[in-house]
């Protein structure tokens, strides 16, 4: 199971500059973010994202936060119809390196994914998926081999979870994770929500982090995150710290090296070495305080951290005008 979409290969031309005009689509939610939020910790830290998302979802998680538009069809919400050119366009305008695909899974909407990343590699621009990781091997490298970043939601541990939670199934998620570390040059880092009494377990923590260690690596960064009652599961309670913490030290001596905590105030958010110990970026929920990497290296000690830290150069200042003539159409979208 997972995601299907025909091949875009008629549709992969690149455009001469942004004024040239390809298909768009109904986007239902545009909105400027801290990179940290989507979360991502070693990926530009302390920069914006232009971040965008339609309607619709291939899972069925009870969960869900963003389910107002994830459970809805592209006519049931307000939406703008915006162009690949014109979402680079306005992500130039706004000062943001980068640009995420998020709110909902954006798998189903794969062509128009890869049209903006051909337009924001012409123009200098990164682009990162914030996805489930739901998706077909015959769609995988249609939409990866075009993307810088992304951040994968690892639900769960159990198959019994997400068939009974998310109407889908574990295993092609982890084949997705193994498919990025092993087949794509992207930089991925690895959500894990926590709630109580579904995926608390201190056990499948421990196999989750293992699971990790042996097949990704210890420097895939891990983010375990609080949950708040939502959508059709309001009868948990929220996340209490204590449980994120006892994750976080399990997955620690496990032995992965980037390990961290989201959705509450905590020192977890902070980047250390993992050789010396030195806190190397301090975070206060998705602020970046201070950053003290020097080249992408502890500056204690020397160890090179993973991560892409580089922001691309910036847009010509022609392609810098064009941005600001088409994202002055946008003016009503208050961003």
């Amino acid at each position: 199971m997972g995601a299907h979409f025909r091949g875009p290969s008629a549709l992969l031309s690149l455009p001469a500059a942004l004024p040239h005009r390809r298909r768009a689509i109904r986007s239902a939610a545009l909105q400027i973010d801290p990179i940290e939020k989507k979360p991502l910790n070693h990926f530009l830290p302390g920069t914006r994202v232009f971040s965008l998302g339609t309607a619709g979802c291939n899972m069925g998680c009870f969960f869900c936060q963003n389910w107002d538009i994830s459970k809805s069809k592209a006519d049931q919400v307000r939406s703008t119809h915006i162009s690949p050119e014109d979402i680079v366009a306005l992500a130039i305008r706004y000062g943001c390196p980068s640009i995420a695909f998020t709110y909902n899974e954006p798998t189903i909407w794969g062509e128009y994914v890869i049209d903006i990343c051909h337009a924001a590699r012409e123009a200098g621009i990164s682009t990162v998926m914030v996805t489930n990781g739901y998706v077909t091997r015959e769609a995988f490298h249609d939409i990866y081999d075009h993307v810088d970043a992304a951040n994968v939601d690892l639900k769960a541990f159990t198959e019994g979870f997400y068939g009974r939670v998310t109407l889908t199934h574990l295993q092609p998620v982890l084949d997705t994770l193994t498919w990025l570390q092993q087949e794509t040059n992207v930089w991925f880092e690895i959500t894990n929500l926590i709630i109580p009494t579904l995926n608390d377990d201190p056990r499948e923590i421990r196999l989750l982090s293992d699971w990790i260690l042996e097949h990704l690596g210890p420097d895939v960064p891990l983010h375990f995150t609080a949950f708040h009652p939502d959508f059709k599961l309001r009868d948990k309670p929220n996340t209490p710290p204590e449980t994120l913490h006892a994750a976080r030290r399990i997955a620690l001596e496990t032995g992965l090296h980037y390990v961290y905590e989201g959705n509450i105030h905590t020192s977890a958010a902070h980047t250390s070495c993992p050789s010396c110990g030195q806190i190397l970026i301090r975070r206060s929920w998705h602020d970046v305080l201070q950053n003290s990497l020097r080249d992408g290296a502890c500056p204690s000690c020397g160890l090179k951290i993973p991560g892409r830290w580089k922001i691309s150069e910036s847009p010509s200042s022609a392609l810098s005008q064009d941005a600001d003539k088409f994202a002055d159409t946008f003016g009503a979208l208050n961003l």
